[in-house]
């Protein structure tokens, strides 16, 4: 009998912690919905932004191109943000701007958009919680994972790749031709 009641309590206990995660409750963020605002610590290769970045305030000038990725200075993320560089000038003229979000410390991003000439911003969420928040988090390797959410002017998501490959143009494509959709 001891052996029952003990089983039905962690049986409890596990449909309570499914019912009630925080983390479950979140990765309900999907095309159509407003993404969850933020302010973080910031850095371009000109300076440092000491009052940070909030989300809300750059909603209605541009789409916005939220950029998770793991780790500044890493080859894959060097790869992805380059690409980016590279193509600035046709994803501004494609109404575009990018906020590039790791858990790397801002002075570090600092330093790494002034050696890679980064044009656009770079966040440190270095307690990962927005990273959190839209599903861009990995616990098992404590960091972000690689993805992209396109949010539209009026300020709702119009786009996600949970699985962007720096390594292929075709993840880099898919997001032109959605702000090119977006542009119409």
């Amino acid at each position: 009998m001891r052996t029952r009641q003990v089983l039905n309590t962690f049986f409890l206990i596990g449909a309570l912690l499914l019912v009630f995660n925080p983390l479950r409750a979140q990765d309900s963020v999907k095309v159509g919905d407003r993404p969850p605002d933020f302010t973080l610590p910031a850095a371009t290769k000109d300076s440092i932004i000491a009052g940070g970045v909030h989300l809300a305030d750059r909603i209605g000038r541009n789409n916005i191109v939220i950029g998770f990725f793991p780790a500044a200075w890493s080859g894959g993320c060097t790869k992805e943000f380059c690409t980016m560089r590279d193509n600035f000038g046709s994803l501004s003229d494609l109404g575009a701007d990018v906020l590039a979000i790791s858990g790397d410390y801002v002075f570090s991003l600092h330093q790494w958009a002034m050696e890679q000439h980064f044009q656009f911003t770079l966040l440190s969420d270095h307690n990962h919680a927005v990273a959190k928040r839209y599903q861009s988090y990995n616990p098992q390797s404590g960091f972000n994972r690689r993805t992209i959410y396109l949010v539209d002017r009026e300020g709702k998501v119009a786009y996600i790749d949970r699985a962007y490959d720096p390594n292929s143009l075709a993840s880099f494509n898919k997001l032109k031709a959605e702000l090119q959709r977006l542009k119409k």
